[in-house]
């Protein structure tokens, strides 16, 4: 399984991004001294939104989408998960 998972940092910023384990994709952008650094100096980040593929290829498109979206579109996603 594959995913792609919306992140709330501290500031109140979104993060999109994909992984293949997302509990401990999770945890690293908490918890790592490596990694992204755009979470790693907005700690502690909250998941907020997620959703599961069946193969890497669909969840890299699905998170380039979203990345493309505004913040608007995407509180939106979050929001209707809700």
């Amino acid at each position: 399984m594959y995913y792609i998972y919306i992140l709330k940092c501290v500031d109140d910023t979104l993060y999109v991004g994909s992984t293949n384990d997302l509990e401990g994709r999770i945890y690293r952008h908490n918890n790592s001294k490596s990694g992204a650094h755009y979470t790693k100096i907005r700690r502690p980040v909250t998941l907020v939104y997620n959703e599961k593929f069946d193969t890497k290829s669909e969840a890299l498109k699905r998170e380039i989408e979203i990345k493309s979206w505004k913040r608007d579109k995407k509180l939106d996603l979050i929001n209707e998960k809700g």
